[in-house]
């Protein structure tokens, strides 16, 4: 199967388990904040987003490193599962240690701890689950992972749904996630040990100090990242409050759901980066530009269409309480451009052993998210938040892709943009103009979208080439 082919292969099966996910994920939503009043939901966000910063001390990126080792030498499996299993529980112990800590200091109400302790928990699962994860993507065996991620979510999904039946509170909702990542690893060590082999407890200190060394820049990468992520959450909470928290996030969290694209993606092609590294420069620089342009072609839509849809998208999934997020999704959506190819550039940039180059970019941003976070905050509250997120996203992107540009290929931003931009401006002026079904309004401004672009010849003979080796379809000359 040629590389092209198993992209296609581990990204469709992917991207419909994570169409099916954020389908069940949008109900979940739904039902959770029409449910819980703002302050609860804000309280669920807030321990979201700490427990989220605090659970990549339960990998250190472990889980990187074992997908590209194990990518480019299968011989290395046993060694990396039976190890980092040791390791990862290890390190789930001392995250949850320091998860009390840091309750603790931050003062959190009683019902907030008992949420983050719980959420620390299911997170503690879903760290062990990661590193049967990491084998499934170094094998290209994304299917397993699929499954997973569809039972996941519908284990949430059920048990959202019997906590609102039984009229429960909070902590309910956050014990939904602890089952829901329970029944998870259960299943993926079922499938692994049917897969591969059944894991055993290894302690090779040999093997574990060149391994947390090469992948400590990695960890540190992954919690400044998770960081700079979900750390305007906790200033926002400490400062400004449950429900300024609430706010914000029903906003982020329908950004944060249209990220599934490039996440699938990446987990796709991270092997194959990873491999081509090795053994072909020129296939490596044609994959890096073509991810380059295609996700950048999905993302503009994207934001200018939520941009002009956000009081339609807010009010049928919120209500009217919470017309206050209509404007932070506007702001915050702007984010998608920059982290769709973002995930690319980091992805490329740590398949070439530039971990510490991420490491460094990841830096800069986290000091300047915290920084304009401490000035904004306290004076525009959730709507400083949504902007330093995307001021933050935009720095990472320009300081990435000029370490790229230098290592691998220059790519010629304005004219991956010119064509969809123009492409966005007549769907936009389709939008202000026509009023009518919300998803109507949807289907119709994507065709046209796609329409323009084939219109100006956005797509090249080689993409149309690349397209049809994807789908199996070969030329009438090639029959």
């Amino acid at each position: 199967m040629s590389a092209a082919r198993k992209i296609a292969k581990n990204t469709t099966v992917l991207f419909i388990a994570q169409i099916i996910t954020y389908v069940l994920g949008f109900f979940i939503t739904i039902y959770t904040v029409r449910y819980l009043s703002v302050d609860d939901y804000g309280i669920l966000s807030t321990a979201l987003a700490l427990t989220g910063i605090l659970m990549v001390f339960m990998d250190l990126g472990l889980g990187t490193l074992t997908v590209r080792e194990v990518a480019r030498d299968k011989s290395l499996t046993k060694k990396y599962v039976n190890n980092t299993t040791v390791m990862k529980l290890i390190l789930s112990f001392s995250t949850f240690i320091l998860t009390v800590l840091t309750v603790y200091i931050i003062g959190y109400s009683e019902i907030t701890k008992i949420v983050v302790y719980i959420l620390t928990i299911s997170y503690i699962f879903n760290a062990l689950s990661s590193i049967f994860y990491s084998i499934f993507q170094s094998y290209e065996k994304m299917e397993y992972q699929s499954i997973a991620t569809i039972l996941n979510s519908v284990v949430m999904l059920i048990g959202t749904l019997l906590a609102i039946y039984f009229g429960l509170d909070v902590i309910a909702f956050a014990m939904v996630y602890l089952i829901a990542n329970g029944v998870n690893l259960i299943y993926n060590f079922i499938v692994y040990a049917w897969k591969f082999h059944l894991p055993k407890i290894e302690v090779n200190f040999e093997f574990w100090k060149p391994t947390i060394k090469e992948a400590l820049p990695l960890s540190m990468t992954s919690i400044f990242s998770m960081m700079v992520f979900r750390v305007d959450t906790v200033i926002l909470s400490i400062i400004k409050g449950a429900e300024a928290v609430g706010f914000y996030n029903a906003a982020y969290r329908l950004m944060e759901a249209l990220i599934f694209f490039p996440a699938v993606y990446t987990t796709s092609i991270f092997p194959v980066f990873s491999a081509l590294y090795i053994s072909s420069q020129k296939p490596l620089k044609a994959a890096y530009e073509k991810s380059f342009k295609y996700l950048t072609i999905l993302s503009l839509p994207i934001a200018v269409g939520t941009t002009l849809l956000a009081d339609q998208i807010i009010l049928l999934i919120f209500k009217s309480a919470y017309i206050p997020s209509i404007l932070t999704l506007q702001i915050v959506i702007w984010v998608l451009p920059f982290t769709f190819v973002n995930y690319i550039l980091g992805s490329l940039l740590t398949s070439m052993n530039r971990q510490y180059t991420v490491l460094k970019i990841t830096i800069v941003c986290l000091v300047l998210n915290v920084v304009i976070n401490l000035i904004l905050i306290p004076q525009y509250s959730y709507l400083g938040a949504a902007f330093v997120t995307v001021i933050t996203d935009a720095l990472s992107v320009a300081l990435s892709f000029y370490v790229v540009s230098r290592l691998i290929s220059r790519v010629a931003v304005h004219k991956v943009i010119f064509k969809p931009a123009i492409a966005c401006l007549i769907m936009a002026l389709f939008l202000i103009i026509i009023k009518i079904n919300l998803f109507i309004e949807i289907i119709i401004a994507t065709l046209l979208y796609f329409i323009v672009l084939i219109a100006l010849k956005t797509f090249t003979p080689e993409d149309y080439d690349l397209f049809r080796q994807i789908l199996n379809i070969k030329k009438e000359n090639e029959e």
